[in-house]
């Protein structure tokens, strides 16, 4: 099993980490050759949506990678990541890859100084450690959506056929069990 990390911006290589920690292969996405190599999942990582939005389209990698998550691909992601999965960002038109039936609501809980940690439950896992750095949230999500962690009442985790996403950055805590659960989403 091989899976792709966007590495164009933002929080990639704890992605790398944690997925070496459960002895998972993972390569680099930096340039349209990369996508040469085959991957059975995709991670797109936190950092800025709108830069990397940008570096998507200027590197010619949005279009490939969005015919192949309309494919399949099971895709997990992470903070900006959801925000470039989700069908719809509050307060404008703009959208990415629009791959799962949410609307996300950016920076929803202020700027850096707005960052915090807490624990909550994510479904069928327990408690985990959850990670906000100038969190994006789910403002609405489809029937069709499963929710699978809420904090404060505020959905910040959910799945959607072969998308996972999350508000929070689980790469950033020792704790590996978001990134198996996503494995067993690529199995």
């Amino acid at each position: 099993m091989r899976i792709g990390v966007l590495a164009l911006q933002g929080g990639f290589i704890e992605h790398i980490q944690m997925l070496r920690s459960l002895q998972v292969n993972s390569f680099e996405i930096r340039k349209k050759e990369d996508l040469r190599t085959a991957m059975d999942g995709l991670i797109l990582p936190g950092g800025e949506s709108t830069v990397i939005g940008k570096l998507l389209k200027d590197l010619k990698l949005f279009d490939p990678l969005k015919e192949q998550i309309q494919n399949g691909l099971p895709t997990f992601g992470t903070c900006a990541g959801m925000i470039l999965l989700a069908r719809k960002i509050t307060g404008t038109d703009t959208t990415y890859f629009g791959a799962i039936d949410i609307e996300v609501k950016r920076n929803a809980y202020g700027r850096q100084l707005g960052s915090f940690f807490t624990e909550a439950p994510f479904k069928g896992i327990g408690s985990i450690p959850m990670t906000f750095i100038r969190a994006p949230y789910i403002e609405r999500a489809a029937p069709e959506v499963e929710i699978l962690s809420e904090v404060d009442n505020r959905l910040v985790a959910a799945r959607q056929g072969n998308i996972l996403v999350t508000s929070y950055h689980p790469e950033l805590t020792t704790d590996n069990r978001i990134h198996r659960y996503f494995i067993e989403q690529v199995k």
